[in-house]
């Protein structure tokens, strides 16, 4: 509930989260037959208010997530009450929104496409750095290197389909404390773009605000990621891989720290460095 004692809004639901893996049989160098779990791929076709928009490839394990987060970042809608309905259909392979009052501007911005270096072929409707401007990131949010090290310790141990599977991306977010990292959601899907607005649609529907977290993807830095980071308001951005030239040149634009190659005690930080205490 929030402050006043009321149920916050949600729209109303479907709970259709597929099976992450999948077992397929393989011969080893062996020779020997291994049942071996591969990740799950499957088209996901997006309607809103019957149109259809676009088809995504994911893994179906967050697809309400996925698709209000999608919504959200592509600045289709302007916040969760402007959603009325996300019903997946998988014998369809498809999702229905329903929206409150239409989509402002889609013919504008569905006419003009950015095909980003995201995996699966990832679309970015409209001006790839509209509205990034206005983004204001907290000026006074820190991040030490104890908490930093603690992120880094947990992703480790964290239990994830790419242990088992391998062939997917994963986005964290997490708390920031002093020596201290909470991860409160960890989504795993084919793609990081997938993974990032699975994570956004899930901040909009638990009603996580994104100034005082920490930001963690198994990709790397491109501008498609700054931007929907610094969308949801997160100021520090972690990866475990490198980063775009447009990625680092967009970062130091919006004031993001961003830090790469970050591995058990070993990082880079590239932007930012005023929040960051080592």
């Amino acid at each position: 509930m929030d402050a006043g004692g009321r149920v916050p809004y949600r729209p109303s639901l479907t709970q259709a989260a597929r099976p992450s893996t999948f077992e397929v049989a393989a011969v080893d160098e062996h020779g020997e037959r291994r049942d071996v779990p591969v990740a799950g791929e499957h088209p996901l076709t997006l309607y809103v208010d019957k149109r259809e928009l676009l088809t995504l490839m994911t893994l179906g394990a967050a697809p309400e997530a996925l698709t209000i987060g999608y919504l959200r970042n592509q600045r289709l809608v302007e916040s969760l009450e402007d959603i009325v309905a996300v019903q997946v259909d998988w014998e369809t392979n498809s999702v229905a929104v329903t929206t409150r009052g239409g989509l402002a501007d889609l013919e504008a911005k569905t006419a003009r496409r950015t095909k980003t270096s995201g995996c699966g072929q990832g679309t970015v409707f409209g001006d790839l750095m509209e509205d990034i401007d206005s983004v204001k990131l907290p000026a006074d949010a820190t991040l030490t290197q104890a908490t930093l090290y603690d992120l880094l310790d947990k992703v480790r141990l964290h239990e994830t389909i790419y242990k088992q599977a391998g062939a997917v991306h994963g986005c964290a977010l997490a708390t920031n404390a002093p020596r201290h990292a909470e991860i409160l959601m960890f989504v795993e899907d084919v793609g990081r773009h997938n993974a990032v607005d699975a994570i956004a649609g899930r901040m909009w529907l638990e009603r996580e605000d994104g100034a005082d977290k920490i930001f963690y993807t198994t990709g790397r830095l491109t501008s498609e990621m700054v931007i929907k980071a610094a969308q949801m308001g997160i100021p520090f951005l972690v990866s475990r891989s490198g980063l775009t030239q447009m990625g680092y040149e967009i970062a130091q634009k919006v004031g993001m720290t961003m830090i790469g190659r970050a591995t058990n005690k070993h990082y880079l930080l590239f932007t930012g460095a005023g929040r960051f205490r080592a």
